[in-house]
């Protein structure tokens, strides 16, 4: 479990905190036979948190090793990865238990924060610990690559470079937190949509280049050698149909942000700043969209 997790046990109960995510950079490479996208990213868990509560099954009608979702989140039930993950774990171990999970959602959704992800994860290491499954975190990854690519990296360390369709990790760990500005628009952006409109397009010279000078910077928080030197290959589709995207990335810039880019797929643009107090003015800034100022996770 990574160091950002908080766990909390009761009698037959817990809660754990799912971190959001945002990509530092996020190079398309091509498409694979299996229809998923090659890539490379550095993803970085940050201090903005679902809170999922976990318990068993109270005495009374209902069956013993039902799952029963409890969210305000406006997905169906059956379509949440909470649920799917609950299902999974299920089905591929055998286990005849049930559970009663609440799902807080503070994370937005369709916004490139890896919240669903970030849930699915986190529904497995409460899972596992309530049921004492005694799963390793490579068996619940395993099973975390059947639900989506990012999950499995929140299983893991607070960053890590990704590559293939993003299950393969390389854990990376900086010195000390940075803070981030998020700043969210109104709409949501589908990442199914982002891929399936996507067209490789010729790649810059030097484009991927420089990719562990890149992380060492970051590691070691040095804010000038990240400025300018990555980007998000994603930020085109979104862009085009979502021009505004560009606009907010532009403001960001302008507030003092020494790095912004577009997270994921969208529609979430963040911007690191010098000093908590200077992302907190650059908020202001921002007052018809959602913003949240975070500390990325050591």
């Amino acid at each position: 479990m990574g160091t950002d997790s908080s766990l909390i046990t009761h009698r037959r109960s817990l809660s754990i905190k799912a971190p959001a995510k945002i990509n530092w950079f996020l190079n398309v490479l091509g498409k694979r036979d299996d229809g998923f996208h090659e890539i490379q990213s550095l993803i970085q868990k940050i201090t903005l948190f679902d809170v999922l509560r976990f318990s068993s099954v109270p005495d009374g009608p209902a069956p013993s090793d039902n799952i029963v979702l409890e969210t305000s989140a406006s997905i169906a039930v059956e379509q949440n990865l909470v649920y799917k993950a609950a299902m999974q774990l299920k089905s591929r171990y055998g286990i005849e238990k049930g559970a009663v999970i609440h799902l807080e959602k503070n994370i937005p959704m369709g916004a490139g924060l890896g919240g669903g992800s970030s849930d699915a994860a986190a529904t497995l290491l409460g899972l596992n610990e309530l049921w004492s499954a005694g799963l390793t975190v490579e068996e619940l990854s395993s099973t975390a690559e059947e639900l989506g690519s990012d999950v499995p990296f929140f299983l893991n360390g607070p960053m890590s470079y990704v590559y293939g369709r993003g299950e393969k990790l390389v854990p990376r760990k900086a010195l000390r937190p940075l803070d981030v500005l998020l700043v969210k628009p109104s709409f949501d952006v589908s990442t199914a949509w982002v891929y399936k409109n996507f067209a490789l397009l010729t790649k810059k010279v030097g484009k991927v280049n420089n990719i562990e000078l890149f992380i060492n910077s970051i590691e070691r928080a040095e804010l000038n050698g990240i400025t300018g030197n990555q980007s998000n290959d994603l930020e085109l589709v979104t862009i085009s149909s979502f021009p505004v995207i560009a606009e907010i990335k532009e403001m960001i810039r302008r507030q003092g942000a020494v790095f912004s880019l577009m997270s994921g797929s969208g529609s979430t643009v963040f911007g690191v700043f010098e000093s908590r107090t200077l992302a907190e003015r650059a908020s202001l800034v921002f007052n018809d969209y959602w913003t949240a100022v975070v500390e990325t996770v050591v």
